[in-house]
């Protein structure tokens, strides 16, 4: 095999990430030398998918490397100890479990780029259907509520006053005219109000349309806020809740928000990671970068490289490197200012069918669910944030028949954080999974990165070297991620990149001939 030292490289990527990948399939038709590296024996950085055996060795390697990867904390717990619990579980390779699993909304930007690059056609899209949340019943005891998520969906529920299902009306014609009939929008603001200005949800809710308390928190989880609605600013929450709705119906009846199926974000970046690779990049695992020397101030020839010294102790050159900080060797990292949440996944014994049923008429079976518990609902303050938990079902291909997957996150890192998870787990297996429901298996861990309400750092390029900003934290895709590849392709493409060229291809010749 040729030494990678003897390619003059314009282009070398360092972590397989959601963005490097992205970025590597953005380069695949460039014609340049790309190289594409990282540190880690597998792909997809902090967006990969294990089996378990392999989610054991990650957490053993987060544990003893402190500082290198985007987590810390991590732990992995085989259910209650009791014996039978092991005998539920199936074969390692049997689960495939997301680090980072994300809902892609149907009017997210990934969606139309990964058509126009002619790589969609090599994932599975499926459908996430019903939001719940978990709240007190009349009688004292705790219930899952199914929160309407149409017009539809509104009128048909028991649970809401005729006068409250008017005031929710009103909000919804007022913030997204668009999913009503026109005859039903006359009249009604067409548009956000532009004195908003820094209400919180709950102030505008309450002072603007009156929407009453108990219909905060669904509001809120439709959001995906990871802060309470007292801490959610309502301009965040309306842009927020106008794409749930106006991404309903759009693939299909129904849903509005999509999984990708054997590992979610994984199997994004291993499809981009295909796509350079098929035109003609060179990917090595398990190395990184042990060293980066720019060259000297006053080179001034365009042609010059920065050095690199690889892990497997060879030389190369460049005239680009990109990754997050994490990616980069200790001497050449930032100081980083990041958020850090608490999250785990948990394989029950339970296929919770209860919270999959088909939202429409003719509709497909989702394969996804989203349960928000308030931080009231666990005991805490009304100011405390909520447990999210995405749970997938064995139609997602990650986990075996009769089981399911558990994603839990909150906005509280630690243990406190994991406590409340925890206890989000077993109210939700008590309330949809029978007596018998148990969790057979665990990941617990806090991740680094960007919560959704701070704002989006751009690519840093400075030097040649670029910089991508922390992973996205949020439970949804954030489309930011896209202008941040396109702003380190357009650094890299230089006069040669123009915006209509930005991730759209043609069909490769013979690729998808039967």
């Amino acid at each position: 095999m040729e030494s990678l030292a003897d390619t003059p490289w314009d282009v070398t990527i360092s972590g397989t990430g959601l963005a490097q990948s992205l970025l590597a399939l953005a380069l695949s038709r460039s014609g340049k030398n790309v190289l594409h590296v990282d540190r880690n024996p597998y792909y997809g950085g902090a967006e990969a998918a294990f089996s378990l055996q392999e989610a054991e060795e990650w957490a053993n390697r987060v544990n003893n490397e402190t500082g290198d990867h985007p987590f810390e904390d991590a732990s992995v717990r085989l259910g209650d100890g009791s014996p039978e619990v092991g005998t539920q579980l199936s074969a390692s390779r049997a689960y495939t479990l997301s680090l980072s699993p994300q809902l892609i909304y149907a009017r997210s930007q990934l969606l139309p780029t990964l058509v126009s690059s002619k790589v969609h056609r090599q994932l599975e899209f499926q459908a996430v259907g019903s939001w719940w949340i978990h709240r007190p019943g009349d009688s004292g005891d705790k219930r899952l509520y199914r929160v309407p998520g149409s017009r539809e969906d509104i009128f048909a529920d028991e649970m809401i006053s005729v006068k409250s299902k008017r005031t929710l009306m009103r909000f919804i014609r007022h913030i997204g005219p668009s999913q009503l009939g026109a005859d039903e929008a006359e009249g009604e603001g067409s548009s956000l109000d532009e004195d908003v200005g820094d209400a919180s949800l709950t102030e505008y809710l309450t002072s603007k349309f009156k929407v009453p308390d108990e219909l905060h928190a669904p509001l809120l989880s439709l959001c995906l806020s990871q802060v309470s609605p007292q801490q959610t600013s309502a301009q965040f929450a309306v842009t927020r809740i106008k794409r749930h709705l106006a991404s309903l119906g759009v693939y299909g009846s129904g849903f509005g928000s999509l999984a990708v199926k054997w590992g979610g974000g994984s199997e994004i970046s291993q499809v981009g990671c295909r796509a350079l690779a098929v035109g003609g990049g060179v990917y090595v695992l398990n190395t990184g970068i042990n060293s980066l020397d720019l060259p000297a101030e006053d080179t001034t020839n365009e042609d010059s490289r920065i050095q690199l010294l690889l892990s497997n102790d060879e030389v190369i050159k460049t005239k680009f490197v990109v990754g997050s900080n994490w990616d980069f060797p200790k001497a050449a990292r930032l100081s980083c200012d990041c958020d850090r949440v608490a999250r785990s996944i948990s394989v029950v014994s339970s296929s919770l069918e209860s919270l999959f049923p088909a939202t429409a008429e003719g509709g497909p079976v989702p394969v996804g669910a989203v349960v928000a518990f308030p931080g009231a609902s666990l005991g805490r303050a009304d100011d405390s944030p909520p447990v999210y938990i995405l749970v997938h079902s064995s139609e997602t291909g990650e986990c075996p028949t009769g089981q399911c997957v558990l994603y839990g996150s909150i906005n509280m890192p630690g243990s406190d954080g994991q406590a409340l998870i925890d206890s989000a787990v077993q109210q939700l297996l008590e309330s949809a999974g029978g007596p018998n429901a148990k969790v057979l298996w665990s990941l617990r861990y806090t991740q680094w990165g960007r919560c959704e309400t701070r704002s989006t750092q751009p690519a840093n390029s400075a030097e040649r070297v670029i910089r991508l900003p922390p992973p996205s934290l949020d439970l949804a895709f954030d489309d930011a991620l896209i202008d941040t590849v396109k702003d380190a392709w357009q650094a890299i493409m230089g006069d040669e990149a123009t915006d209509h060229e930005f991730m759209t291809f043609e069909d490769r010749e013979g690729a998808y001939e039967e």
